[in-house]
């Protein structure tokens, strides 16, 4: 798994993600080809993933994770 955040055991491992990522929308690109986005795309999953497996609030998210309304 990635060295990225914290580890919690609701974040998915690089096979699950493999399975995941398909399915998501493209990564916006910036100016100049670089990527535009400001939180990397597997900590959003993983908050995400978070909020569902233990049924927190979006508010209640970790410090360690995005923002709550941007995994909203």
């Amino acid at each position: 798994m990635s060295g990225v955040g914290g580890g919690y055991p609701s974040d998915l491992t690089d096979e699950q993600r493999a399975l995941v990522e398909p399915s998501l929308p493209p990564a916006r690109v910036g100016p100049k080809g670089r990527r535009g986005e400001k939180h990397p795309r597997r900590r959003i999953v993983d908050a995400i993933f978070y909020v569902v497996r233990n049924g927190y609030a979006w508010r209640q998210l970790p410090k360690d994770f995005p923002p709550w309304p941007t995994a909203y």
